[in-house]
């Protein structure tokens, strides 16, 4: 493994390369952002967007996807602030947490109307874990469903806009035309990985029928290009950094978690679902970092801390592994913690972690003295 000199992210990490200079592309693509991008004429290409959105809006002028983070907050109050009207379409985990209703309910009371959109407990519990089985994640039929059921709504409704947060090529790496694209749509998605290469009709089985995954499927291409949806991320447009959406969440009444993080470095992100950490989990088996080094090294772009304080908080902060998300994920899909250990075992990526002294370990890992157990 070999790690940015700039920040503390592996060349492991999916869509990350490394430049010559031994620099990452994401913090290339962060550089490129505040030397190359004119702010102020894609603040006026989003006006322009959103003036087109109310003069086509028959109901609604945009979709807002939201979970209820600080993010979808953000997203919220920008697109109130311009004078929209919002649907808020949300795809309900079933691993919510009180801290994310409670959040999801601020979000509502600013002023919008709202789908909270549940899909069959028994199905989502049989795709989980036939995802978590075959890919090592059991977010993908999450990452579908919160991709799709917006978009099919915005498709059904005649809604103009949909409206998304962070850019994720501009924001975790990404190549120059990557961190070019501004809309999500059906060509984004045969191109991004977050869906473990797959489509809804790929899980089809003998457990899982076309019935079944419905939710999952976007609207055909047909469909959605009659309707003329635009689909957008909100971070093309505006500078997207989490302490500035957080501080504009937190000033309309978003709360973070008490308590601080129990995964990476934030007490504000990942709090509304009990599961995603166990998805955030699987990046330490497959890839040999974890959410914090995501987190450490946003907080390194945005001139926030160096790479020496990053290294102290990854010592400091040590081993983050979920038990007691993974205690509840386990519960929920029905199986044992040792089925879980057997299944997070066949994803162990040797080609990083070798098993010596009783324990597997990663040579060269970016703490020499790092404790393995």
């Amino acid at each position: 493994m070999r790690y940015c000199s700039r920040c503390v992210l592996p060349d492991t990490r999916p869509g990350i390369t490394l430049g010559a200079d031994g620099v990452c592309s994401a913090c290339e693509g962060h550089g490129a952002k505040d030397g190359q991008i004119d702010w102020s004429a894609r603040r006026a290409e989003l006006a322009s967007l959103f003036d087109q959105a109310k003069s086509r809006g028959r109901g609604y002028d945009c979709i807002v996807p939201v979970s209820g983070g600080k993010d979808s907050t953000w997203q919220v109050v920008t697109c109130l602030e311009h004078g929209l009207r919002v649907l808020a379409v949300t795809w309900r985990t079933p691993g919510r947490t009180a801290l994310g209703q409670a959040n999801l309910d601020n979000l509502i009371g600013l002023g919008v109307d709202h789908v909270d959109y549940t899909i069959n407990p028994d199905v989502e519990r049989r795709f989980m874990l036939a995802t978590l089985e075959r890919t090592g994640s059991s977010a993908v039929p999450m990452h579908m469903a919160l991709y799709a059921i917006p978009l099919r709504i915005a498709t059904s409704f005649g809604v103009p806009l949909v409206v998304w947060g962070e850019s994720p090529h501009m924001e975790y790496g990404g190549t120059d035309e990557q961190r070019r694209i501004n809309t999500l749509d059906h060509d984004w998605f045969e191109h991004h990985g977050i869906l473990q290469g797959t489509a809804p009709e790929d899980w089809i089985d003998g457990d899982l029928t076309a019935r079944d995954l419905e939710p999952y499927f976007l609207p055909s291409r047909e469909a959605f290009a009659a309707a003329q949806v635009r689909s957008v991320f909100l971070g093309y447009y505006l500078p997207w950094d989490p302490v500035e959406s957080l501080r504009v969440a937190r000033a309309n009444g978003f709360c973070t978690r008490e308590a601080g993080p129990r995964v990476g470095y934030y007490d504000y992100a990942d709090i509304d679902c009990d599961f995603i950490s166990v998805h955030h989990h699987f990046k330490w088996v497959k890839f040999g970092f974890t959410r914090l080094f995501d987190n450490l090294s946003i907080e390194i772009r945005n001139g926030r801390m160096t790479r020496d304080e990053a290294m102290t908080e990854i010592v400091a902060r040590g081993d983050q592994t979920p038990h007691e998300d993974i205690a509840k994920l386990c519960e929920f899909l029905g199986i044992s913690g040792a089925r879980f250990g057997e299944i997070e075992a066949s994803f162990r990526n040797t080609d990083i972690w070798t098993r010596r002294n009783g324990t597997w370990q990663i040579d060269g890992f970016i703490v020499p003295d790092w404790e393995w157990s």
